[in-house]
């Protein structure tokens, strides 16, 4: 498919390909056949090094003096270009398994996982993984050999069994699998926490504290499917004005109550739910994205790519 047509793709299309590697290398080569001449293709004025010239490098970027010095080709590195560690960390709980639009929220989750770590790979960072629910389940440490191996872990990640309501609630929260991946990361580098976050806003600024303590940059996005961001129910099978049994998937509890007489609270709880969130993250100088799951992923990209020269040029 020509990468001028693999821009702005309705994720509900997304969710038809199998295969997730094609679908993020699909979703970057239309987000960068998109940025046309931005600033952000790695041109930044402030010069790193020199590396040896391979094949496939822009011929442009030789340096014709040092050549005429050493009778060898290197290519000049900038700021923007030089090697980071990149993980993306993804939360495989229960609660990301719904979505009634046609996409998950964890196929959302995955499919900008893996648009993230192809993109951070093209920009010849190193690219890790991890994924967690109350616990982190699988971490691949960043390296430039493992773009591959993230986006397969990626694709056969999926949440826990069902929980037995008769056992009562499992334990849960952010704070653990974040604090053992911030213990694991040697170098300092970015992390993108991609979740749906649906713990009391202090329990989610705390998990973050405990990552944010061993020196990371940190990202955050909030993932929502629409039905969850304003209780609009319409379409919904077994969806009943007057009643309907909702179902804790966490923790398997059923509840009881009309949508239409619960929206108005609904939708005040979730806002501030969100800007609670928002307000603590950003004096944290944590970068919130909130996006559902009907948005392209090329937006998602561009948020990343805007926060992540945002945080480069204040350096």
């Amino acid at each position: 498919m020509p990468a001028a047509q693999t821009r702005f793709i309705d994720p509900v299309a997304l969710a038809r390909i199998s295969n997730l590697s094609l679908v993020a290398k699909m979703v970057v080569q239309g987000f960068i056949s998109g940025l046309h001449r931005s600033t952000f293709l790695g041109r930044s004025i402030d010069f790193a090094e020199h590396r040896p010239y391979m094949p496939g490098d822009d011929i442009r970027r030789l340096d014709w003096r040092l050549f005429a010095r050493s009778d060898r080709f290197h290519v000049k590195e900038f700021e923007a270009d030089t090697n980071a560690n990149f993980l993306v960390a993804v939360d495989v709980s229960r609660s990301m398994d719904f979505g009634w639009r046609g996409v998950r929220k964890l196929d959302y989750a995955r499919f900008l996982a893996g648009s993230l770590a192809a993109f951070s790979r093209a920009q010849r960072d190193r690219v890790g993984l991890g994924i967690f629910d109350h616990e982190l389940r699988e971490y691949v440490p960043p390296s430039a050999r493992h773009l591959e191996t993230v986006l397969q872990h990626l694709a056969r990640a999926n949440p826990p069994p069902e929980p037995d309501p008769r056992r009562g609630t499992s334990a849960s929260g952010l704070g653990p699998p974040l604090a053992r991946l911030g213990a694991a990361l040697g170098r300092r580098g970015l992390v993108a926490v991609v979740s749906d976050f649906y713990e009391p806003p202090g329990q989610v600024l705390a998990a973050f504290d405990r990552l944010l303590v061993t020196g990371h940059d940190v990202m955050a996005f909030h993932v929502l499917d629409p039905a969850e961001v304003d209780l609009d129910m319409d379409g919904v099978p077994g969806f009943e004005e007057s009643g309907t049994r909702f179902r804790d998937l966490e923790s398997g509890a059923l509840l009881d109550l009309s949508p239409t007489r619960a929206r108005e609270r609904y939708r005040e709880a979730m806002a501030e739910h969100t800007r609670a969130l928002r307000a603590g993250l950003v004096r944290r100088e944590v970068d919130y994205v909130l996006t559902d799951t009907s948005t392209p992923l090329d937006f998602a990209l561009f948020r990343y790519l805007s926060e992540r020269e945002g945080r480069r040029r204040r350096r």
